[in-house]
């Protein structure tokens, strides 16, 4: 394995990342007619990309494949915690479980 990835892995890592960001385009709009939080299953499909993009971005781009299964556990347990705090947000604001 070479240390950095190849000209091949990242523009089909970058295709895939700009196929997931239209996705997520689209399932944002979907339900455009009124200016309601998107449904459950919208926010879900949007954050399910966006993890699926970062952990790209940070086994590609920033080469963490070749890193310590330290550093990788710290980085991906980032994400996930700021995934977390995003939907527990969104579900926050949804359900009006505050005030």
């Amino acid at each position: 394995m070479t240390a950095l990835p190849g000209t091949r892995r990242l523009l089909m890592t970058w295709g895939l990342l700009m196929a997931l960001t239209v996705l997520s385009m689209v399932s944002a709009r979907l339900d455009q007619s009124n200016w309601q939080a998107l449904p459950l299953w919208s926010a879900a499909l949007v954050l399910m990309a966006t993890g699926f993009k970062a952990h790209r971005v940070l086994m590609v781009y920033l080469n963490l494949r070749a890193a310590t299964a330290a550093w990788k556990g710290v980085f991906i347990a980032l994400t996930l915690l700021t995934l977390t705090l995003i939907a527990a947000g969104y579900l926050v604001g949804r359900f009006h479980l505050v005030g």
